[in-house]
């Protein structure tokens, strides 16, 4: 199932409101994380799968990328991303990851953020960017860890009369598959995979793992936003590294 919840007019506004507001475990767990798993974007070709508003793509190009393709299956966020952070050497295309097909094309990164856990089919994707990836090409990407999709509802944190939170609950981590849950709207579909499952599609391909990072906090985002001290109990992101 291709979904485009960003297209969906209640979602887009709260996760807009959301990323302008600066203050979220994307500004200060997620990216951080992703960004230093860059070795160089010097004179990179980049191939951004999920490129939202096209912040990242304008990251790459800021620092030294000979060029970006962004791709999003959000109508919403290319026009946001055109209007935003458009660049000659940036190009933005809407469509869906799973019907992109680029004939003739090989990019020496390709890196999604928080795009993967969308995604059904996860060794067709894999399959579908070793085969993009220039030889010593890098393939870099963020998930929601497993640990917080794994159990069906998605209602992870066990809480004591007062709300304290007493402890994260994991359960169905074997059971791989779709994950539903209300984020901005409800129906929000999300799919499990084992931590195995993501390293062992990625070897299946050819592709050489290179670092796994399981981020927590900057100390700017401990500042701003004291609960992710909890990112010391149970990390929500995980970003994989490999090569081709």
């Amino acid at each position: 199932m291709k979904q485009n919840i960003y297209d969906n007019d209640i979602f887009f506004k709260g996760y807009t409101s959301l990323r302008e507001s600066g203050i979220s475990y994307n500004d200060f767990v997620e990216q951080p994380a992703l960004k230093s798993a860059i070795s160089s974007l010097k004179g990179k070709k980049i191939l951004d799968l999920g490129c939202g508003s096209g912040q990242f793509a304008k990251y790459c190009i800021d620092n030294g990328a000979a060029s970006v393709l962004g791709i999003d299956i959000s109508m919403n966020m290319i026009e946001k991303a055109n209007k935003e952070n458009k660049h000659e050497k940036i190009n933005y295309l809407c469509i869906a990851i799973e019907d992109l097909e680029l004939h003739n094309q090989k990019f020496d990164l390709i890196i999604s953020s928080l795009a993967v856990h969308y995604i059904a089919d996860y060794s067709a994707l894999i399959k579908k960017v070793t085969s993009l990836l220039n030889k010593d090409g890098e393939f870099i990407y963020s998930t929601e860890h497993p640990i917080v999709t794994a159990r069906h509802e998605m209602n992870n944190w066990v809480k004591d009369k007062e709300g304290n939170r007493l402890y994260w609950a994991l359960d169905n981590y074997q059971v791989e598959g779709e994950r539903e849950q209300h984020w901005y709207i409800d129906g929000v579909i999300k799919y499990h995979r084992t931590i195995s499952t993501l390293i062992n599609t990625l070897i299946k391909n050819g592709l050489v793992l290179e670092e796994i990072i399981e981020p927590q906090s900057t100390p700017a985002g401990l500042e701003k936003m004291p609960k992710l001290i909890n990112e010391e109990r149970r990390p929500s992101f995980i970003v994989i590294k490999a090569k081709k």
